[in-house]
């Protein structure tokens, strides 16, 4: 397997992982403050919380999946990491018979304020599914990395190396898109689920703002809160 082949693998895999801090001018302006956070849980109350939203949630992620993707493997696997110092963070792939899996960090779960915010990062992991990201990110990163040899080659370049630059951008194309359209869906199942999803989008406003860098892989948090907000008032 050649190195962009790998690369490619590498990067199907990849979900909401946590953006990291953006450096602010000084002579910029500081950005709006934002309304003050809930309080956090205790450990034992945030615990109760993710067992009773998956129970809510997860059916309702598997009917909608059902209904609107009635080939693909539906039957939703929540899993916890078992690795404490993991940062807060969420995912979703597959395992080797195609069942879709849904891990959540425990810091993730720790720092939930409410079962709405729970609620919302699992719809939205589920929608990941639903939508087919990871066989879109996949197709992607495979013809960026077959363009990227292709031109590598013609300029007399190192063609690994263009595939794996290609591979790289390939994957990251529609990456905010498929964020934005898992947060759309993510409402559309958190609502169904009883849950209130601008409540649950209220983490957005505790995570550094990746902005509109060129190939990131997430949207501007005020674009992620939008989206929410609009899908809601339609429901």
């Amino acid at each position: 397997m050649n190195k962009a082949v790998l690369l490619v693998a590498a990067l199907t895999l990849a979900a909401c992982e946590p953006v990291p801090t953006q450096s602010r001018n000084p002579d910029q302006a500081a950005p709006a403050a934002q309304p003050a956070a809930a309080p956090q849980v205790s450990r034992n109350q945030a615990v109760a919380n993710f067992r009773r939203v998956v129970a809510q949630v997860e059916p309702v992620a598997e009917r909608e999946c059902q209904r609107r993707a009635p080939d693909l493997n539906c039957d939703f696997k929540i899993v916890v990491e078992s690795n404490p110092r993991l940062p807060p963070n969420a995912y979703q792939t597959l395992d080797s018979s195609g069942r879709p899996i849904i891990g959540f960090t425990q810091a993730l779960i720790r720092d939930a304020r409410n079962r709405d915010e729970l609620a919302f990062v699992l719809g939205h992991e589920a929608a990941h599914h639903i939508e087919r990201h990871l066989q879109k990110q996949r197709d992607s990163a495979v013809g960026g990395a077959i363009l990227g040899g292709l031109v590598a080659a013609g300029l007399g370049l190192d063609v690994d190396a263009g595939q794996q630059l290609g591979g790289t951008v390939g994957a990251r194309a529609y990456s905010k898109q498929n964020e934005l359209e898992a947060d759309a869906l993510g409402t559309v199942i958190t609502k169904r689920a009883g849950y209130n999803p601008v409540r649950g989008a209220q983490f957005f406003t505790r995570i550094p703002d990746p902005g509109d860098r060129f190939l990131g892989t997430h949207p501007p948090n005020a674009a992620r809160i939008d989206t929410v907000r609009r899908v809601n008032s339609q429901l």
